[in-house]
């Protein structure tokens, strides 16, 4: 149920879940949250991989746990040919379809798009995979950061010598798969209103992961100044744009870069006149900022820097950001998963409050719980 003035615009929306891991799973998730009916799809026995993993949440592992609140599970075996015809009423009320195996895998099973929409043509079917359905790559084995490697991405991250470092969170998997195959999929629902067809859609983890180079591929294409290790504006090549260690061995994140942020930075952290047009050399004004920020501690600087308008932050870990005071009052926690009488806070998703269900609490599947689905529809 909803309250007064809510739509889930997902609600009557059927997803048959064929992913496992991250992306597919984090995508249906997605569309649960805004009221879709999914059913996930597992191996007999052992289900996703992603429940053995630790720690755990209940009987499986909290990465499950979180990735499939409120879905329901089919424990079957693809590779049976009869079970794949207990699939077949499913498939006919099915909507959408989301997969993840390697191109061709679907197919050889008898579940590829062009079988299912011979049971089904306005199904929607979003195969998500590392390279894409053709091309050279498309049978590659790959995870997240051989995807941020390949398209260019890591070299962004490298230092003043030439080291990539990791990504802090699985971009590809989440920023090039799961979010995209969200946008096309309502997409794919909107023009399926309009001509009452289905489609194929092929997303690509690593051709996702273009966009977030605008600023690097524009610099490179229209005035041939490719990044450089460590810099560029946005990469550690500017004062203006960095991470600062402070006294006690803490950090500010530092991103003046408007001249008006700048010149409030370099009231706060008295920076000396000569070094405040940093155009003359940015390699002084970034030591001398450097050895600024060195002299205080991170504390005091939040203070010095607390009801000033210069985009500074003290770089916060995950648990004090989990109880930050700011992201408490916006409720983004406030929705639980439950597992064996114990709760802890849900994931959170980008979907709005206006189209989420007003039960804040849910579980998880256990592996096979929707099985009766099968029975009921032979």
């Amino acid at each position: 149920m909803t309250g007064e003035g809510k739509i889930q615009p997902l609600a009557g929306i059927k997803v048959l879940d064929f992913s496992t891991l991250l992306p597919g799973p984090l995508a249906t998730l997605i569309l649960a949250e805004a009221g879709a009916d999914v059913i996930k799809t597992e191996r007999p026995g052992r289900g996703d991989e992603m429940r053995s993993y630790e720690p755990k949440f209940g009987t499986d592992s909290v990465n499950f746990a979180m990735l499939n609140r409120g879905k329901k599970s089919l424990a079957v075996d693809l590779k049976d040919a009869k079970v794949r015809e207990q699939l077949v009423p499913l498939i006919r009320e099915a909507d959408v379809v989301v997969e993840q195996f390697r191109p061709g895998v679907m197919d050889r099973l008898g579940l590829g798009y062009d079988a299912l929409r011979k049971i089904n043509p306005r199904i929607i079917y979003c195969a998500i995979t590392g390279y894409g359905q053709t091309g050279p790559r498309a049978q590659v084995a790959a995870h997240d950061i051989n995807y941020v490697a390949e398209a260019g991405m890591m070299s962004l991250t490298a230092d003043g010598t030439g080291a990539p470092t990791l990504p802090p969170a699985l971009i590809a998997d989440i920023g090039g798969g799961a979010y995209p195959a969200v946008i096309n999929i309502l997409l794919a629902l909107r023009a399926r209103d309009v001509t009452g067809k289905g489609c194929k859609l092929d997303v690509a983890m690593g051709d996702n992961l273009f966009t977030f180079m605008y600023w690097a591929m524009g610099n490179g294409l229209a005035a041939g100044e490719w990044p450089k290790p460590g810099g560029e504006k946005v990469t550690g090549g500017s004062p203006r744009f960095n991470i600062y260690r402070t006294k006690d061995n803490r950090f500010i994140s530092a991103a003046p870069l408007e001249q008006k942020f700048w010149e409030n930075f370099c009231e706060a952290i008295a920076l000396a006149p000569q070094y405040r047009d940093d155009d003359n050399d940015p390699a002084a004004t970034q030591r001398a900022v450097a050895q600024a920020i060195a002299d205080k501690t991170a504390d005091e600087w939040q203070k010095i820097f607390d009801g000033k308008d210069l985009c500074c932050s003290v770089v916060a870990s995950l648990q004090d950001a989990l109880n930050d005071a700011h992201f408490q009052s916006r409720g983004i926690f406030n929705r639980r998963l439950h597992a064996d009488g114990k709760t802890i806070v849900a994931l959170p998703v980008p979907v709005d409050e206006a189209f989420r269900s007003d039960a804040v609490e849910a579980g998880y599947p256990a592996l096979g719980d929707a099985n009766d689905m099968l029975k009921n529809s032979q």
